[in-house]
Formats: structure tokens, C-alpha cells, sequence
């Protein structure tokens, strides 16, 4: 059974969602038949790389809320992800433009390491104190940390098509899906779960998705059920 969940570095609810997700995916008895497929979605697509600014200021100024209810929402936050073990950081962390991460997040992908990157670049975002958007290098130096090949991630940021288009399907895709916001879940195409939901919802549809999902049930007309075909040891040899 396959899960997408399409997600950006930038939320913080995808970074609880993601912790009270695991938990749920932990405890399920079918976790070794799962597969987790991180999807791409920008939460400020219209910034342009290497404009950032201060959270507080982007919340007050996107939602027109006060400094001290911006700041409020940000303690809820940190309160949210310690309450499933998570560090937060509910000052002076700052916000700017996410693609080149999910770029790089589909060049990880590729290499197997996709769910080790993007939970480390959850971590430096919502954690630590250095700014994930503070040069390409600090991305190269988060790829390297989770085994991907440092001069290689260099090479995938420093070209901005590479991977670009991935990034672009992606988003295309949530939006035909009627993703408007994330975290989205998507459990074997047949489910969706939107939001960071408790872990119980996230078991409930885990086990749902489960029971309609079926081996593949096979229809052979042929009287000994063992007709012709090709495969990795070769193909059958006509007998006369």
C-alpha cells in the first residue's frame, strides 16, 4: 500500500503531522507493506529565492493578526510538536521560499534517502537556530548529513531545472486532487486525510485503506494454469 503525503518544509503543521502520522504507521501491523512517498506543495510559491523574512512579520502581515497573536500561535505550536516529542522553535525562526528544497527532495528521492531529508530539513527549520534559507550551502550541508553526495546536491541547486519539473507535477497534481492546504494524505489513491490529525484518525485510515487493499487475483484459461510468458530467467520455449 502505497501513502503520498504532499507537504512543504515551511509548514509546521506538516512537521506534527508527520510525528503523529509515524506514530500511527509505527504501531500498524502491516508497516513493513507501506511504502511513504513525499509529494511537493508550496505554501508561498510566489516568493522569490533569497527574499526572507522574520515568521512573526509574514504571519501578521498574510493574516492580519497582531505581533502578540502571531507570537500566541507560535507558543500553541511549540507546545503542539513537544507534545509529540518534537523541538520547536517559537522565536526568531523566519520564512522564505521553499522550491530548490523540494527540488532537492525529489533528487533524494532518487537516492533512496527522501524521508531521511525532509525530516532533516524539518529539523533545521523548526529547530535549529541557523536558517535553512540561509545559502545552498546549508542545504548541501542537511543532504550530505543524511548520506546524499555533497557536490552532487551542489550540482541539482545550482541548476534550476533539475528537478524542477517533478516539483511542478507534484503541485499539479495536489490541485487535481482538491489539495488546498497541507499536510494531504493520500492512502493508496482511494483516501485522503487532510491536516495534522491525532494519531488515532491516522490508524483508523491506515487500517481502512488496508482492508480494501487486495493481491492482485490472477485469471488463467489455460487447462495446467501455466501459459507462456518471459521473465527474468528467460521465456518459454515452444514444445512441439
Amino acid at each position: 500500500m502505497r501513502v503520498e503525503i504532499w507537504s512543504d518544509i515551511a509548514c509546521p503543521w506538516c512537521y506534527v503531522g508527520k510525528a503523529r502520522f509515524e506514530k500511527a504507521l509505527d504501531a500498524f501491523p502491516h508497516r513493513d507493506g507501506v511504502e511513504i512517498v513525499h509529494r511537493s506543495f508550496e505554501l508561498d510559491p510566489g516568493r522569490a529565492k533569497g527574499d526572507t523574512q522574520p515568521v512573526l512579520k509574514m504571519l501578521t502581515k498574510k493574516y492580519g493578526m497582531s505581533e502578540a497573536q502571531a507570537q500566541a500561535g507560535e507558543d500553541n505550536l511549540g507546545a503542539q510538536a513537544a507534545a509529540e516529542g518534537l523541538d520547536y522553535r517559537t522565536r526568531d525562526r523566519d520564512h522564505g521560499n521553499t522550491f530548490d528544497m523540494h527540488r532537492l527532495l525529489h533528487f533524494a528521492k532518487a537516492q533512496g534517502r527522501q524521508d531521511e531529508l525532509i525530516q532533516a530539513l524539518y529539523k533545521a527549520n523548526f529547530a535549529e537556530e541557523r536558517s535553512v534559507f540561509d545559502s545552498d550551502e546549508r542545504l548541501v550541508e542537511l543532504a550530505a548529513g543524511v548520506g546524499l553526495d555533497a557536490e552532487d546536491a551542489r550540482k541539482v541547486l545550482a541548476d534550476p531545472t533539475a528537478y524542477a519539473d517533478d516539483v511542478r507535477a507534484d503541485e499539479r497534481e495536489a490541485a487535481e486532487l482538491g489539495a488546498n492546504g497541507v499536510p494531504f494524505f493520500v492512502l493508496d489513491r482511494k483516501y485522503g486525510v487532510s491536516g495534522a490529525q491525532p494519531a488515532e484518525v491516522f490508524a483508523q485510515a491506515l487500517t481502512q485503506a488496508w482492508g480494501e487493499h487486495s493481491p492482485l487475483k490472477l485469471i488463467d484459461s489455460s487447462a495446467d494454469g501455466g501459459a507462456e510468458a518471459c521473465g527474468p530467467d528467460g521465456c518459454a520455449v515452444p514444445q512441439a
